[in-house]
């Protein structure tokens, strides 16, 4: 491939700003309140887990406590019927019978009190555990968003860096041959991010290589509008004064 020295040196102030967009990636995605900030997010799923369990016992508890109220409905208008029809038959297998069958009853209905009561209690606890839960997701809410405050104030300035950075990209790789430009994206990404590097003093810049023997020697051969690669990291090597060739 071919291309102007001027046009190959242009790469490394575009890789100097993908670079620096590198950079400014890996700092708005480490910023001090990344890490809290996931913790409670992790605090929150593992509270609406918990809130899921005690909402579906307090359901329970509503239901159960529904049933008995309508099952002490029940008793006591049987109490009251059988009450009414005893005062007045004047039948005394009757007045037995009702009255062995109001014995029952009310034993019925002072054992199903109880279990109300017993569920009421439940039915209690089940709600305070729940505020409890709900209280703490609040809590974990208002700490999640004063973080989400303090890391976008501190993100704003590196997202302004980064649409600068973006911007200037544009204007420089819109200077670079379109072949040449397919060739540096190609060994960036190949490259961890790196698809062009100075030639200075003889070294690689992209991987530290010294260049000697038949590597210098090619590259000393090679004519101004060559486009040439490490021999070493297959990157782009771009050649100015300071290659010391």
């Amino acid at each position: 491939m071919k291309a102007t020295p001027a046009e190959q040196q242009e790469l490394l102030r575009l890789q100097s700003l993908d670079t620096r967009l590198q950079q400014l990636a890996h700092r708005l995605g480490s910023l001090p309140q990344a890490a809290p900030l996931a913790e409670l997010a992790a605090r929150d799923t593992s509270v609406r887990g918990t809130r899921a369990e005690a909402v579906g016992g307090l359901e329970d508890a509503r239901t159960e406590l529904a049933r008995l109220e309508s099952d002490v409905a029940i008793v006591e208008a049987r109490i009251a019927r059988d009450g009414d029809r005893l005062q007045h038959t004047s039948s005394m297998k009757d007045v037995a019978g009702l009255e062995s069958e109001l014995v029952s009853l009310k034993k019925r209905l002072s054992d199903l009190e109880d279990q109300e009561l017993a569920v009421m209690e439940r039915l209690e606890s089940a709600e305070g555990v729940l505020a409890g839960i709900d209280e703490e997701r609040a809590s974990i809410a208002a700490d999640t968003a004063k973080l989400e405050a303090e890391r976008d104030a501190a993100a704003a300035g590196f997202a302004s860096e980064r649409d600068a950075a973006e911007r200037d990209r544009v204007v420089v790789a819109g200077g670079v041959p379109a072949d040449l430009l397919g060739l540096y994206e190609q060994r960036r990404t190949r490259g961890a991010g790196v698809g062009a590097a100075h030639l200075q003093h003889r070294t690689c810049q992209g991987c530290n290589m010294t260049l000697t023997g038949s590597g210098l020697e090619s590259v000393r051969r090679a004519t101004p509008d060559d486009v040439l690669l490490c021999p070493e990291c297959d990157r782009i090597l771009v050649r100015t004064d300071e290659s010391g060739i």
